[in-house]
């Protein structure tokens, strides 16, 4: 049975010690430096480097990533991040270089992301790709500006945006942080796009259909032609969500199912790092009629030499600042040029295979909703466990953490009840899959108050979420103007009690109040 780590630690800011890394110190800082923004001290922790290392250390062993376990949730594409490109975008080359330097210093740069442009378009099946993005929903917000942008530009004051039930969380985000009003549209009983509700919702006034293919269910829109008719045919763009284009790589692309634009999330198709708040890349794609609203800079070849090119009078501008988040370009750039388009279009073929071989082993013990033949995921249901022993998805979530599986993504898309969405990716091998299966099956059968009282392995138990939500402390500053708000102070029977997750969870006592079972 799985342990994971548990350490009763202080958090680094409550930490005592004295720094041994010296730096000089200037006595007089320079007239640019206005005085408001001098300061004194600095409110971060002063430790050596060995207790640094030791409290992050357990830190990363209390905690679950790519690396060390399976990962298998749904629409996110958690593959393995391979390593060789870890270390590529490490080199001084890469880790040293400057945006304010000049082009002709970073000629290499420039070509990289030139070159990682043209195998983006080759991909998409798109004629031009913007790398600025910095994520995938960042990458949406830049299609719906450059929708807006093409249709001003045409005189036209179109103020809709359309979506389908399937459609990923930061779709309707997006299209309303650009300013239009969304619609969505149901599914069909094979889970695909209602055609003639798209037809219904489709008007003059619509700007843009939204779409992923395949659809977050694992379902490949067959009809996407009739779509593209449908949408092409009320004037509107046609809009390509990336999220699971790791499913069709080099069998189809966006391009061919007549999409305008189309977004890339590259963390999850081209192997790099996913999540965590850090650093991503969202490069959005476009056909040539929308080419002249990119984002500037345009990366040029001219003479043989690259350039920036800010003379773009139709640009939507920037949106981020330089260039785009160079590193995780890199990464992706070394996968593209590893992979190769052989290695491409296999990795989507295991994605799939692996997918559907899950979802076989599976779909006896639970609810397999709408089509049988799935894409690089898959969907199933817990309702009838919820039905016969009151186990909801949460709590099958739950309890797989026992066994050093993280779950799969819970409750998306909404339109199948207590849905679990199952994605292994190409990277995951036989024998990892078939002891997901077993676990999962093995749950099925457990005790429900088992299952309900899960997770018991873990280094933390489960909270009350609807109330951390409510009291969300995201950092160390707002967790000290909690604890003065409250007159917390640690108490003799708290030591050793992680002292943010009291504020979080309140005592025990309450907290069995509130979740009404027991947490011991």
């Amino acid at each position: 049975m799985y342990r994971q780590a548990r350490y009763d630690r202080k958090m680094i800011f409550e930490k005592e010690g004295e720094t041994d890394f010296a730096m000089p110190i200037q006595e007089e800082l320079s007239d640019a430096v206005p005085k408001t923004m001098i300061r004194d001290r600095l409110e971060i922790p002063s430790l050596p480097e060995r207790e640094v290392v030791k409290h992050y250390t357990n830190l990363s062993q209390m905690n679950f990533g790519v690396d060390n376990g399976f990962y298998p949730l749904g629409s996110c594409t958690m593959k393995y991040n391979p390593k060789y490109a870890d270390t590529v975008s490490s080199l001084p080359a890469v880790a040293n270089i400057h945006p304010y330097q000049a082009e002709d210093s970073i000629q290499g740069a420039l070509q990289l992301m030139y070159e990682l442009e043209k195998a983006l378009c080759e991909i998409g099946g798109v004629e031009a790709v913007t790398l600025q993005p910095a994520a995938g929903a960042h990458g949406e917000f830049t299609g719906m500006l450059l929708a807006k942008a093409f249709f001003a530009h045409k005189g036209e004051n179109r103020t809709e945006v359309v979506i389908p039930d399937t459609a990923h969380g930061t779709n309707p985000a997006s299209a309303a942080m650009a300013g239009f009003n969304v619609t969505e549209v149901p599914s069909s009983a094979t889970g695909c796009v209602d055609l003639d509700a798209l037809q219904s919702a489709v008007s003059e006034n619509t700007a843009a259909f939204m779409i992923t293919n395949p659809n977050t269910l694992g379902i490949f829109e067959e009809d996407v032609q009739r779509i593209a008719e449908i949408v092409h045919g009320a004037g509107a763009l046609l809009y390509y969500d990336g999220a699971n284009l790791n499913a069709v790589m080099g069998w189809t692309n966006p391009g061919k199912m007549d999409f305008d634009i189309v977004h890339f999330n590259l963390h999850k198709t081209f192997a790099t790092p996913h999540g965590g708040g850090g650093p991503g890349a969202g490069p959005v794609g476009v056909k040539k009629h929308i080419e002249p609203f990119l984002p500037v800079p345009r990366i040029v070849r001219k003479n043989g030499r690259f350039g920036l090119d800010y003379d773009r009078p139709d640009s939507i501008g920037k949106v981020r600042p330089f260039f785009g988040n160079f590193a995780v370009l890199v990464r992706a750039y070394s996968y593209i040029l590893r992979m190769g388009g052989d290695g491409l279009k296999e990795a989507s073929e295991k994605a799939v295979l692996s997918s559907n071989y899950m979802k076989e082993k599976l779909k006896g013990v639970f609810d397999l909703p709408f089509k049988d033949l799935r894409k690089h995921e898959f969907v199933i249901s817990t309702k009838k466990l919820k039905e016969q022993k009151d186990v909801r998805a949460l709590d099958v979530a739950k309890r797989l953490l026992d066994y050093g599986l993280h779950a799969p993504t819970i409750y998306f898309p909404s339109l199948v009840e207590e849905a679990l969405m199952i994605e292994p990716t190409e990277t995951e091998t036989k024998e990892t899959m078939d002891q997901y299966v077993d676990v999962l099956k093995k749950i099925a059968d457990e005790n429900p108050m088992l299952i309900r009282s899960a997770p018991h392995n873990t280094s933390a138990r489960r909270i009350d979420e609807v109330y951390a939500a409510k009291e969300a402390i995201l950092s160390w500053r707002s967790f000290k103007k909690k604890e003065n708000e409250r007159g917390d102070r640690p108490s003799e029977e708290d030591k050793g009690e992680c002292t943010l997750c009291r504020s979080i969870v309140g005592d025990m006592d309450s907290l069995k109040k509130r979740i009404g079972r027991s947490v011991d």
